[in-house]
């Protein structure tokens, strides 16, 4: 049996965080907070995804990655399963700081959320059921993105309230869309190979 990323993935987030609580005490927390201006800690662009503000954070994050990793990891390796989990968090990171200034105050961020969002949103679109009814309604690339963009926006408010990172969660989740509807991830052994949505 190989190594399971998600397994790992959960185990340096709970390293991550016990990590957070000592260094907090020594006034060190801003290790793990992406804060704006983005070129002041570029490293917390990266320990940002694996940091969590509180116990009930940690959790909530773990158990959707536990299902939603599990699933993904099937049809992936171990590597590729690694970089886009750090690739989707960090972009999702990065949104959020930049552009949330533009809707409110500028804010920091940090949690697995946007990374998490981007495994259930490749498991969305990058199904059996998704890529039958791409291949039977055949809309434009274009029409794709936009309804995509829409599912993303209308799942976000949905699961919004005060103190979540909107734009992160709609960030990784629209990521997670796009990446699943092109297969991104799959190596062919899954049980399902998404049909190409980008293509023209």
């Amino acid at each position: 049996m190989t190594r399971s990323p998600t397994v790992d993935t959960l185990g340096l987030v709970l390293i991550v965080f016990l990590l957070q609580l000592p260094l907090s005490f020594l006034g060190l927390g801003g290790l793990f907070v992406l804060a704006p201006p983005l070129g002041n800690a570029p490293l917390t662009i990266f320990t940002s995804i694996y940091a969590h503000a509180s116990l009930g954070h940690l959790v909530a994050n773990s158990i959707v990655l536990l299902v939603a990793g599990l699933a993904v990891e099937r049809r992936t390796t171990w590597l590729r399963f690694h970089l886009y989990f750090v690739a989707v968090g960090a972009l999702a990171g990065i949104a959020q700081v930049a552009l949330g200034g533009l809707i409110g105050p500028p804010s920091a961020v940090l949690g697995a959320s946007g990374a998490v969002f981007g495994l259930v949103g490749y498991l969305l679109a990058g199904n059996t059921v998704s890529a039958t009814l791409r291949e039977r309604i055949r809309l434009s690339p274009r029409v794709q993105v936009v309804l995509y963009a829409l599912a993303a926006l209308a799942v976000t408010l949905a699961t919004g309230r005060p103190g979540v990172a909107l734009i992160a969660h709609f960030t990784g989740l629209f990521v997670g869309l796009l990446a699943g509807a092109v297969g991104l991830l799959d190596t062919g052994s899954g049980e399902t190979e998404a049909t190409s949505v980008l293509q023209g």
